[in-house]
């Protein structure tokens, strides 16, 4: 964690170059994507090498130990591209299939390497950023709730977002829009935000910061029961999360 957030942050002083793209034009991916994932991955490969690795910009490689590393080399690229520093890089590992609808999380850590803020957390052993243990408070009404979302990269899909928004904002206090999504569902488990919800998130986008809402005191699920998924994700305390969800299922604007 701490060698591949070194690396990414050195190439961000140094300067942005851009790889490529992937699903859209804006959805770009850096030439220190690939290099801090590469590092990673190696590291990863030497410490563990018969456990699998899921990262966002390399080919999957399943393992035979039955745990997996899900790795985001730098989740908010576009803040990093512009030099926004809100940005992460976050590992998990996890037992059983690469899926969040059925993995079962034991560890994970979510960094900003511009600011310095880490958190932390493991299956029954609490949340933590940096050396504080976090306990999510469950206090604010929906009216009152602070909530966070993130936006896709197709066209298509952000019109669709952006009328969940508008039918969604006259009944809380208001709507953050950060960029990073592993940032801002770890800001649900320290109070930032009240609560966190998207849709279209890949699973290296929230392995880790699930966890560390979870070991916080939190929620983390998908629509109905469901695990979180590409389908959904809400992150919130366990009675403001009740009252989101069914508040974004009556609105009916999915």
């Amino acid at each position: 964690m701490i060698a591949g957030g070194q690396l990414a942050h050195r190439r961000r002083i140094e300067g942005v170059e851009v790889a490529g793209s992937k699903s859209s034009p804006v959805d770009v991916v850096t030439m220190a994507d690939r290099e801090t994932e590469a590092l990673i991955r190696g590291l990863l490969a030497d410490a563990r090498p018969d456990d699998g690795f899921l990262g966002e910009e390399g080919e999957a490689d399943a393992g035979t130990s039955g745990l997996t590393w899900v790795v985001d080399p730098i989740d908010g690229t576009v803040n990093y591209l512009y030099g926004i520093p809100h940005w992460a890089v976050s590992i998990a590992v996890v037992e059983g299939d690469p899926d969040p609808r059925t993995w079962r999380a034991l560890a994970g850590c979510v960094a900003n390497p511009v600011n310095g803020e880490i958190y932390t957390a493991t299956d029954g052993g609490g949340a933590f950023s940096g050396n504080q243990q976090l306990d999510i408070a469950d206090s604010a009404s929906l009216d009152q709730a602070l909530v966070g979302t993130g936006f896709g990269y197709d066209s298509a899909t952000r019109g669709r977002q952006g009328a969940v928004i508008a039918a969604l904002l006259p009944e809380v206090r208001d709507i953050r829009r950060f960029g990073a999504a592993s940032l801002d569902i770890c800001a649900v488990a320290n109070g930032r935000l009240n609560g966190f919800f998207e849709r279209g998130l890949q699973p290296w986008d929230h392995a880790a910061a699930a966890l560390v809402v979870r070991e916080a005191g939190g929620v983390v699920t998908g629509l109905d029961g469901a695990a979180a998924s590409a389908e959904f994700l809400l992150a919130a305390p366990p009675g403001l999360a009740r009252v989101l969800e069914k508040t974004l299922v009556e609105l009916a604007v999915w």
